[in-house]
Formats: structure tokens, sequence, C-alpha cells
């Protein structure tokens, strides 16, 4: 049998390992770069193999040494995921990653009265249209627009969304119709899942071919429309803001056939539905949104 290793031992080598220098390692540790030589020399004599080359450039990982890094800083990563699980006097952590234009026109204006609820709680908000993979735990959560991806994940559907023409209200006043759009410019949202050829043959027109405007953002659309730049086909849930201060209207809602569905996720993996920030973040948002549960969340 192995004789038993410390577990500062391991760590000091994990630090020199990750950083590639005894003399960071032990800055980081706040030792010597000579205790962090004399306890990877002493793990190596317990282990009886080489886990570093030495040479007058530095030090560089065997092979044995990459393999036993693998698995070490794997463990790491469960222990820390465990001290989160049940630390109760530190802050409560939430790492979130968000579609950008669901973080700027919705989560982001509301998170100042999510605070206030929850006052022992810290926020860290991420957004990009990139997918969080949850392989190295930097997130607990991902808010996705459109299909959610991945396997073994909890997928909780944030509400239907009504996708309508938006305009500022000068140019709204010369829109009855549906047809009225035909002589407007149209903005185009490039990664829409719904966009103008569907709003068009819903309303039984033909849309006409793409021009004008265009942004890959669904805030950047809004934007320009209550700029007065053109008509956005867009989401009321990301143009609430707008809407409620009349930088924004809605002229054919109540009289054009409008596209609804499902175009926001929750998702995270299973084994995160544990942690206290993020039960407590999915109530609030199923609150928010009038959204359904998933099971054991409630």
């Amino acid at each position: 049998m192995r004789p038993p290793v410390p577990l500062s031992a391991v760590r000091t080598f994990e630090a020199a390992a990750r950083r590639r220098s005894f003399k960071d390692a032990a800055g980081e540790l706040n030792l010597t770069a000579s205790a962090v030589s004399h306890a990877v020399r002493k793990l190596e004599q317990a282990l009886g193999v080489l886990l570093f080359e030495r040479d007058s450039h530095g030090i560089a990982l065997t092979a044995a040494g990459e393999a036993l890094l693998d698995h070490v800083s794997r463990a790491f990563e469960e222990m820390n995921r465990g001290f989160d699980l049940v630390a109760t006097r530190a802050p409560q952590l939430l790492r979130l990653h968000c579609a950008p234009s669901f973080a700027a026109q919705w989560l982001t204006p509301r998170l100042a009265r999510f605070m206030a609820e929850h006052p022992d709680f810290e926020v860290r908000l991420a957004a990009g249209m990139d997918y969080a993979r949850f392989i190295t735990d930097e997130f607990d959560a991902d808010i996705v627009y459109g299909p959610p991806r991945g396997e073994g994940l909890v997928v909780m559907p944030l509400g239907q969304e009504t996708v309508t023409p938006l305009c500022d209200p000068k140019r709204a006043a010369s829109i009855r119709e549906a047809a009225d759009l035909l002589g407007q410019p149209l903005i185009q949202s490039d990664n829409k899942l719904v966009r103008w050829p569907i709003w068009f043959e819903r309303n039984n027109l033909r849309a006409p071919p793409p021009s004008g405007l265009r942004f890959d953002r669904s805030f950047l659309a809004l934007t320009a429309a209550a700029d007065g730049l053109g008509v956005a086909l867009e989401s009321t849930l990301l143009a609430e803001r707008e809407l409620a201060s009349g930088r924004l209207v809605a002229p054919l809602a109540a009289c054009a056939t409008n596209v609804r569905y499902n175009g926001h996720h929750l998702v995270f993996p299973a084994v995160t539905r544990r942690r206290t920030p993020l039960r407590v973040f999915a109530r609030w948002l199923a609150t928010e949104l009038r959204a359904e549960l998933p099971p054991g969340i409630a």
C-alpha cells in the first residue's frame, strides 16, 4: 500500500502544476518557493514517480504529472461545489449566463428588486449568444434563446412571448393594417426565430425583400425602432420598458395575427438544482413570468 498523502501536499502540487511555476504557486499559497519544492518532492517520494521535470529554464509536468493534475483538478472542483452547497455564512453566489437581449431588456432592470428581496445574494451575470456548456462549473444556470441544447439539463420554459411589429408613435400613426407595412422600412433581426416572412405569411401577405437596417441583437433593433428608424418585429416581453414609456407602440397588436411562442428557457444541470441561490432565482423567475417550475424546484 502507498503511504497516505497529506491534502496540503496535493494542494501544493495542484497550484504548482496549474501555474507551471513553484514561485507563482508559493505566492498563491503564501509559502516560500523552497517549501513548495520540498512538498512536491515529498509527494513524488510517496507516489514513487516524478511529477515535474526540472532544469535551468524552470519546470514542466511529466506525463504522470499531467495525469495527476487532471484528476486533482476535478477533485478540487467537486470539493468547491460541496462547500458552495452547504456554506451559510458566506454570501450566496448565483452565477448566471444569459442571452444578451434578455439580459439587457428584461433581467437587468429587475435585478435591483431581486437583490432587495435577497440582500445576502451575490449575482454574477455574463451575456453571450453561445450556450453555457456547464463543463467547468463556471455557471449555475443559463437563460437561453431558442431550443435548449445539451444532455442532462433541467429545462424551464419562461412563458410565451408575443411577437408583433413595433415602432415609434409618429410612424405608428400611418400604420392601420398589415398591408401598410409594405411601404415602411422594416428592421431585420438576423438571429430571431420569428422573422418578417413568418409574420407576413400569418397575415396572408408576401414579405418584401429584406433591405435597410439589419441587427444581430433584439435590443439594437428595439433601440433603432424607438429612434424612428423603422419598424421592428420583436417580442413585447423584451420591449416592456419602451412600451410602458411610450417610446414604442404596437400599432397592429389588436388588428393583425401576431406570433406567440416560447422564446426563452432557463436551463441548468440536474446536479445544481440543490443549490439554494438557483432554487430561489428559479422561483422568482416563475413568479415574474408566470412560468411553471420544473420538478424538484418548487
